[in-house]
């Protein structure tokens, strides 16, 4: 069925729609006419579009500004698009001679991590009520105890998951010899190097105690974090590129875990720090945008205060792949106490929410995931293939492991999800007796068990627990299946393997 298509867009083909705008910036939109597009979203990305004004009047203000022009060159949508806080999620953005904080946002480097064990679905699934005790107690009773010592924190922080592998012995429970080598050849990036941890000393200082040298355990890493956040128990339901599947391990029945999650606080504080150094030199007299996106010019002028976002940025962005790493470490210690040694290998690590600058070129993705294809792959694990892409679908429906063909249209980028279809305020007063029967027939662990009688008693904590289920319910989100035929029709990447859920872990 055909969704109806907001009167601003304009469809140009089966699986491509633009979007006209008095910037004249061009806009690509990668969606089926059975992929809905809210038009709240394309009046968000609208407003965003307004920083191509913003752009050329902050390099007529700034004193001494004689470089190019600085402006957007052209903006992707993905099928996931869907409303933000102010930039619409699902975005890709290319500028020029700028760079826009928070066009990746606060949640630096969310991304997905997806490994393929050695497991089969029928062992699995026959041990799901221990495995959702011992996730339970992993994830939210104290299990995980992650220990680092200040060495440690800071080489994540300033050189990524190689430097953390790399700054001491791997002790932490689950960890195997070749994870050091997978994180810098199973990833998109390896690090995001930082001249400084220093944006974050407190984290890195509050190891150690009297002994700097000592590990202690860390109570902030390995978090997965609220929202759309998880960690999920999968298997391999179908097969759809079976020359690609067998390359990367996903035979039919094969368990695999996949872990969503970002940077946490570390993130947020970045993004205030971006924010906080662009109002204290933006220049008098000139008005503040009315769509609140405030850009960093690429000049000697603004050098300093962008040094320092981008230290507390790739902080960040370093912590975030570290934190997706202890995720599914902890998902491998559940497996091997009860269903014994995962066999587990990382497949792939793909960011969401991050930039990438060529010189004075910068590509924005926030919520949107690269795609790369053969020639990006190039030397690495993946260059007969394209680049892994990881698509979820909503708690409880499938998601998809596709292959990506670098596509100009979008930017070389594919979508990050199926998206919302319905905001959080709104699936929040869904249906109980919907709820219930998605209970009944799924496994959802979280910190509060609500099969426990005596937490069943409290009604005011159960009435808690299940509005925040219902944001995250498979009928606020839009369906996969149209979402992945689009990426597959426009010629943006091609399923390799669909995968279903046995369980799923959110904070």
């Amino acid at each position: 069925m055909s969704a109806r298509q907001d009167h601003r867009l304009a469809r140009t083909g089966e699986h491509w729609l633009t979007l006209p705008n008095p910037q004249g910036v061009p806009v690509e939109i990668c969606a089926g006419g059975d992929v809905p597009l809210e038009p709240a979203a394309v009046t968000e990305a609208l407003t965003l579009l307004e920083t191509a004004e913003t752009l050329e009047r902050l390099a007529e203000a700034t004193p001494g500004y004689g470089g190019p022009a600085p402006r957007i060159t052209r903006a992707a949508l993905t099928p996931d698009f869907h409303k933000g806080a102010g930039i619409p999620i699902g975005t890709v953005l290319e500028t020029e001679h700028a760079l826009l904080p928070q066009a990746v946002g606060s949640d630096v480097n969310c991304g997905m991590r997806l490994e393929v064990t050695a497991l089969r679905a029928g062992r699995v699934r026959d041990r799901l009520d221990a495995l959702e005790r011992r996730l339970r107690h992993l994830f939210f009773e104290g299990g995980r105890r992650i220990a680092l010592t200040p060495v440690q924190r800071e080489a994540l922080l300033r050189d990524g998951l190689p430097g953390l592998l790399l700054a001491g012995p791997a002790s932490w429970q689950g960890a195997a010899a070749e994870d050091a080598d997978d994180s810098v050849d199973r990833v998109h990036a390896s690090g995001y190097p930082a001249a400084t941890g220093g944006a974050f000393a407190d984290w890195i200082g509050s190891a150690g105690g009297a002994d700097r040298g000592a590990a202690t355990h860390d109570s902030v890493i390995g978090g997965i974090g609220g929202g759309n956040h998880f960690a999920e128990l999968q298997y391999v339901a179908d097969v759809h590129d079976p020359a690609a599947a067998h390359a990367w391990g996903l035979a039919p029945g094969t368990v695999v875990t996949m872990v969503h999650s970002g940077s946490l606080s570390l993130g947020h504080q970045a993004n205030a720090t971006a924010l906080d150094r662009l109002r204290a030199t933006w220049p008098a007299g000139l008005p503040r945008p009315r769509n609140g996106v405030l850009p960093f010019l690429l000049d000697e002028r603004s050098e300093p205060a962008r040094r320092r976002y981008l230290d507390a940025f790739g902080n960040a962005a370093n912590f975030a792949a570290g934190n997706r790493y202890f995720l599914s470490l902890a998902m491998r210690a559940g497996l091997a106490a009860e269903c014994g040694d995962p066999g587990a290998r990382l497949l792939y690590d793909a960011p969401h929410n991050l930039f990438w600058r060529d010189g004075d070129r910068v590509v924005h993705r926030k919520g949107a995931t690269p795609a790369g294809g053969h020639a990006e792959m190039a030397g690495g694990p993946y260059a007969m293939w394209g680049e892994p892409v990881i698509v979820p679908g909503s708690m409880g429906a499938s998601s998809f492991v596709l292959r990506g063909h670098g596509n100009p249209r979008t930017l070389g980028s594919a979508c990050h999800g199926a998206g919302r279809r319905i905001p959080r305020g709104a699936s929040a007063r869904g249906g109980d007796a919907e709820l219930d029967a998605f209970l009944r027939e799924f496994r959802v662990v979280t910190p509060l068990d609500h099969r426990d009688p005596v937490v069943a008693r409290r009604s005011d904590v159960m009435a808690a627990w299940r509005r925040d289920l219902k944001q995250e319910a498979p009928w606020a989100y839009k369906d996969i299946g149209p979402v992945v035929s689009s990426l597959l029709g426009g010629g943006v990447a091609t399923p390799v393997a669909e995968l279903r859920p046995l369980l799923t872990v959110k904070g």
